[in-house]
């Protein structure tokens, strides 16, 4: 696809350039695994697990250049043909051991604790830290997130909640198709040939932030509120900078990367401004009227009270910045498989226009239609998952592929090497909604990480899941 001028047009880019990653190495992402012999007697040493060969620095450089990150996940995936399906790795001064098969997931994730550890996004804690600002928890570990999480969980991942924020989602939908539909209409042949993904990206944060906020941002119109594209324009720098200091030591990330590193720390200054006008709003409203009508999950948190001021707003920006990619990325990729398969794509539309026809002024009750829609959804997520990788650091020593790897390692379960392993699907290279509508699906829970697993599964799942099967309806 030719480079966008739009907003957001960069993520949407590198979200492109991975799907046409995922194409390079389908031939070869579907070869068996290297048999690895179990062997016999005693458990291996951690020592033995293969590790993949270069210098950790060189593979920093590799990263920076051209941007090397967009292709990480192929990478990984040709280590695990060439080692098998456990291997050690170093990038940087990281270390980690990479797994791709269900059976050492469910080991993992099964003994992770009541607080699961993973790794952190550096550089946002660094931002937190220099502004002296509180962490939500995305940036916490440990008893400080179990307690922001549970309380949390309430106004987010509920089915409760999922109630009361879908009419919100609802109507970004509805402003969106009407939206298209009016620049169709203008044009004389009544139809358009454009590049979808940036208003995919601005759909992405208008729903979002309708959601968590209670506000919107005004992107679908024709004219932007000037405030809401400040807003995204910062969200779109905090998305396309982050990968880039991932790997790398944050003092040189500051030295080599130093303009884009004061524009990564001023972009989230912007993101949390917004979200201080916005308590602020919701705070004067709260004092002058005592509505019951439900005004997304900021305004719900600060009625309950259980969460301070400021992290209630670290965990709403940090919300914001997770459900971007998670919805976008998953719509871009499944439009891009529907335009494949004209079949498909007309059986959707006849669902949809069935169960439309009833549930018209109930969107709630769509939840438990579009089967086939939904199916799709999955089939997506299992080809393009949105993170190409969940981590976790052992609470214990773990054996996985009959090596005995010690607590405290930090483990990579690669999601995207695993939706296309033949190990772990049949015909895995195939587009195919209706592997999910058979009476019994083909995988355990360990093979459906769409949103990882346990207490710490993505927070913003319920958001995610609305909006992609209502935009995909509408």
């Amino acid at each position: 696809m030719k480079q966008g001028t739009e907003l957001g047009s960069q993520l949407l880019q590198t979200l492109w350039w991975r799907l046409g990653g995922c194409r390079r190495l389908s031939s070869r992402a579907l070869q068996p695994l290297r048999e690895l012999e179990p062997p016999s007697g005693s458990v291996r040493p951690f020592k033995d697990i293969p590790q993949s060969q270069g210098n950790p620095w060189t593979k920093i450089l590799k990263i920076w250049s051209s941007n090397g990150f967009e292709n990480l996940h192929l990478e990984m995936q040709k280590n695990f043909q060439e080692l098998g399906p456990i291997y050690r790795d170093k990038i940087g001064p990281q270390n980690r051991v990479n797994l791709m098969m269900p059976q050492d997931v469910e080991n993992v994730l099964k003994a992770e604790g009541p607080c699961p550890k993973r790794n952190l996004v550096a550089p946002w804690v660094v931002h937190r830290q220099s502004r002296n600002l509180k962490r939500g928890i995305f940036l916490l570990n440990g008893r400080e997130w179990l307690d922001n999480r549970m309380k949390l969980n309430q106004e987010v991942l509920s089915i409760k909640s999922t109630t009361q924020f879908m009419p919100l989602v609802n109507s970004v939908c509805q402003d969106f198709v009407q939206h298209l539909s009016i620049r169709i209409k203008r044009n004389v042949r009544k139809s358009l040939t454009f590049n979808l993904c940036p208003y995919v990206f601005r759909f992405s944060m208008e729903a979002g932030t309708y959601v968590l906020y209670g506000e919107r941002l005004g992107l679908l119109s024709n004219n932007p509120d000037p405030e809401g594209l400040k807003f995204i324009q910062a969200m779109d720098i905090v998305l396309t900078s982050t990968p880039l200091f991932l790997y790398t030591p944050i003092v040189l990330s500051q030295l080599i990367h130093s303009k884009l590193w004061k524009l990564h720390l001023e972009a989230w200054d912007i993101i949390f401004q917004y979200a201080e006008k916005c308590i602020q709003k919701i705070y004067q409203e709260m004092c002058l009227k005592d509505s019951s009508q439900y005004s997304g999950i900021m305004a719900e948190l600060l009625a309950r009270g259980d969460l301070s001021l400021d992290a209630i707003k670290a965990n709403i920006t940090e919300l914001t910045a997770g459900s971007v990619e998670t919805t976008t990325f998953p719509l871009v990729s499944t439009l891009f498989e529907l335009s494949r398969n004209q079949d498909l794509q007309s059986a959707l539309r006849e669902e949809s226009k069935e169960a439309g026809a009833r549930f018209k002024e109930s969107p709630q009750l769509l939840v438990k239609e579009l089967p086939l829609l939904r199916a799709t959804i999955k089939e997506t997520l299992r080809l393009y998952p949105v993170a190409s990788s969940l981590n976790r650091y052992l609470a214990k020593d773990t054996v996985l592929q009959n090596y005995n790897v010690p607590a405290g390692t930090l483990v990579h379960i690669f999601l995207y090497s695993m939706g296309r392993s033949p190990e772990v699907w049949a015909r895995p290279e195939h587009y195919d909604p209706s592997r999910w509508l058979a009476p019994k699906i083909e995988a355990s829970n360990f093979r459906l990480l769409f949103f990882g697993f346990g207490i710490r599964q993505c927070i913003g799942r319920r958001i995610a899941e609305t909006e992609m099967l209502l935009f995909l309806h509408h």
